[in-house]
């Protein structure tokens, strides 16, 4: 899975969870979200090859022959990293979450997506130049923090005034359940091994999913090891002073999504309807504002 995050920081105590499950306005501008506030978009990746490509071009440019189409606003160095992939279906993957992101933000922001520039930010372990990503913003609003997730058959891209990391991952196999439960914290081992067999893939996958979104979180990812840090189902244990919620992401997906500081007040939840690159900006299928864990 391929996966880009951005950060800040301020920490401050956890507190009780909201619960709203009102529906809210599906709109074509997306507003920055208030403080206490968290935006999550899904998006569902294209049919392998329906990514619109360039003919061809003189060799060596953004319009190669393979390409995604350059009105997608995605910069050359995406457009080559899309038509890297050994698989044309995961370049288009790549190539549809990164063009939603940009026009997520672009929207947020007030910019075209061709026109957003991309940072790291320091790295938290050695302040190395291969930190967090982050959005140069041009104004002097609070700054937009976002993380990008993609895993087979779903995107998410999520949005706070705060750190943020998302994570978002197919149901695995039951042989990789068993495989990768080794690197889990001994009590989720503990508390995976006393699950029902028929639940264990979906309690792994919503450990699994809690534990990236805290360590893109933390700007770290899998640097630091899973083992470390407790992401399990008792609160009280879960690391202090941040927030790590599950998101409803359909029978075949789980997801979390991880924020510096309180609980926040509103989690909204979108899924963005799939559209081929260059098409302009897309309302919201459903919008719905919810917190759950």
């Amino acid at each position: 899975m391929d996966t880009a995050h951005a950060s800040a920081s301020a920490l401050a105590p956890a507190r009780a969870p909201a619960h709203d499950l009102t529906p809210s306005r599906a709109s074509r501008t997306p507003t920055r979200p208030a403080a206490g506030d968290v935006h999550v978009w899904f998006v569902r990746p294209p049919r392998s090859g329906s990514v619109p490509r360039s003919p061809g071009a003189d060799a060596g440019t953004a319009a190669d022959s393979g390409l995604p189409a350059p009105d997608s606003g995605l910069s050359v160095a995406e457009l080559r990293r899309a038509a890297s992939f050994a698989r044309a279906g995961d370049g288009d993957v790549y190539a549809t979450a990164h063009a939603a992101l940009r026009r997520l933000l672009g929207g947020y922001l007030g910019l075209p997506p061709a026109g957003l520039t991309f940072v790291r930010e320091p790295c938290p372990g050695c302040s190395g130049p291969h930190g967090r990503p982050a959005v140069v913003q041009t104004d002097d609003a609070p700054t937009l923090h976002f993380s990008l997730a993609h895993s087979r058959g779903l995107i998410a891209v999520a949005v706070a005034p705060r750190v943020i990391g998302v994570d978002v991952e197919r149901l695995p196999s039951t042989g990789t359940v068993e495989a990768c439960a080794r690197a889990l914290h001994t009590r989720e081992r503990a508390e995976l091994a006393a699950v029902p067999p028929e639940e264990r893939q979906a309690y792994f996958g919503r450990l699994w999913t809690r534990k990236e979104a805290y360590l893109k979180a933390l700007g770290t990812g899998l640097s630091r090891h899973p083992r470390i840090d407790y992401l399990g189902a008792d609160l009280r244990r879960r690391p202090a002073r941040w927030a790590v919620l599950d998101l409803p992401a359909g029978p075949e997906h789980t997801a979390a999504v991880a924020v510096d500081g309180a609980r926040p007040d509103r989690v909204t939840v979108r899924w963005l309807p799939a559209h081929r690159p260059g098409d302009g900006p897309a309302a919201p299928e459903a919008a719905y504002g919810s917190t759950t864990d």
